[in-house]
């Protein structure tokens, strides 16, 4: 006769890591910025950046995008 097994009480299987990442928070978060920044305009970027180097990346990727 077998003996008589518990449930257990563990919600997640062994080994499994319920924890996120920290890019599975950056990546959203880093995509919301480009999209508002383009949404805004590069008119609009100077007054929050104000580096040119980034204003002329978002120009380029706003200049792609409306191809």
């Amino acid at each position: 006769m077998s003996a008589r097994t518990h449930p257990s009480t563990r919600s997640t299987a062994p080994g499994l890591d319920t924890r996120l990442p920290w890019w599975a928070l950056a990546l959203p978060v880093a995509a919301f910025t480009v999209l508002f920044l383009l949404i805004a305009g590069p008119g609009k970027t100077h007054a929050i950046g104000g580096d040119p180097a980034v204003d002329h990346v978002l120009q380029q990727i706003q200049q792609t995008l409306s191809l």
